[in-house]
């Protein structure tokens, strides 16, 4: 495995690179998948607010989890790589997932409002339509942290965020 890397990263980069290899942790970016699937529950509950309206509770009890309490939390082989490796993500990697992850987060935040209006009103189509909306925007940026995840710098621009959500 070569040493030469362009972009910057710590001394240990290269020990975690190998240590990566043939595991769940992506051996460029040193971050996991498995990450997502704290998120992936949320857009899953959220599709079936209209039909299952009792499932907000779900919804509104969801909280941000910081990526190593994931991992430590979770029980996939590699978690303690998982979590070593964090601390020695390149930036390169490291910054585009953690902005897309605070932008997931954030809008959370701002939707469970949302929602729970909507459904105070009783309007089922509207919860319909404001859910899918809200999922599928996370499910976006979910896409850009797992492009993220193996390799891509891509975010989305929370003002394309914010235009869609209006």
């Amino acid at each position: 495995m070569s040493d030469d890397f362009e972009f910057d990263h710590d001394e240990a980069y290269p020990e975690f690179r190998e240590r990566a290899t043939g595991t769940n942790v992506n051996e460029q970016t040193l971050l996991a998948t498995d990450y997502l699937n704290h998120f992936n529950e949320l857009v899953m509950t959220m599709e079936m607010l209209s039909d299952m309206p009792e499932l907000f509770e779900e919804v509104q009890g969801w909280a941000p989890k910081p990526y190593k309490d994931h991992f430590r939390d979770s029980t996939i082989a590699d978690k303690e790589l998982a979590i070593d490796a964090f601390d020695h993500v390149p930036p390169k990697f490291k910054e585009p997932f953690e902005q897309n992850i605070e932008k997931i987060n954030h809008l959370v935040e701002i939707s469970v409002g949302r929602l729970e209006k909507d459904l105070q009103t009783g309007d089922m189509e509207l919860v319909r339509i404001n859910a899918s909306t809200i999922s599928q925007l996370i499910q976006r940026l979910l896409d850009m942290c797992s492009a993220n995840i193996h390799g891509s710098a891509t975010t989305m621009d929370q003002s394309e965020i914010d235009n869609l959500i209006g």
